[in-house]
């Protein structure tokens, strides 16, 4: 197995949904502390991997804007977060994808570490962030060579990465210690409780 080390990994900010609970609008850029939750994402992210794609299905000029190569869904029909993935897979030239929502802007800073570790030790193909008992499917470590597995799986109606990542060798990384590091924003009121709270974390 390849180690897992940061210049050999990419990451793919997931930000190509529709944002139905948020009323429609482009949740990735979203105002969050006066900036998009794309942003805080970014600055967390980037510094653990050697390179960063952001998948997005709208406002491609302004996501390109942040200096990283943007990817649309190559599958038709809003087909989540797999479509976003496959995309993903289907550009990285790296030999892992580290995959985040654009919705989550407070992400661990050892993110990454954590799951290459993770990763190593069990062998696996996919490595996910998990908390107590919560799996959190869209924050995962993937070997990119399992593209054909997940086309095969898509092309065959999946839809739920829970479904696709339990078809593979996958491991599950505790993240006990910092369950508030996954915390999304799906809705207006969630941003604003946000927008209200203490958001330096």
């Amino acid at each position: 197995m390849i180690p897992p080390t940061p210049e050999r990994i990419t990451g793919l900010v997931l930000a190509g949904g529709l944002g139905r609970r948020m009323g429609g609008v482009d949740k990735g850029l979203s105002l969050l502390g006066g900036e998009p939750l794309v942003e805080h994402i970014i600055r967390r992210l980037a510094p653990q991997v050697g390179q960063l794609i952001i998948n997005a299905n709208q406002n491609h000029d302004i996501y390109a804007g942040f200096g990283y190569p943007v990817v649309g869904d190559r599958i038709e029909g809003h087909a989540g977060p797999l479509a976003g993935l496959e995309a993903g897979l289907a550009a990285c030239t790296t030999p892992y994808l580290l995959t985040v929502p654009c919705d989550s802007p407070f992400l661990p800073a050892d993110l990454v570490s954590r799951l290459a570790a993770c990763l190593t030790a069990h062998k696996a193909s996919i490595a996910v962030a998990r908390t107590g008992e919560q799996l959190h499917p869209v924050f995962s470590l993937i070997r990119s060579d399992e593209l054909p597995e997940l086309q095969a799986f898509i092309n065959a109606g999946g839809r739920r990465m829970e479904a696709w990542l339990r078809r593979l060798c996958w491991a599950p990384c505790p993240f006990d210690d910092c369950p508030e590091a996954f915390a999304n924003i799906n809705t207006p009121d969630e941003l604003r409780a946000h927008q209200a709270g203490d958001t330096a974390r």
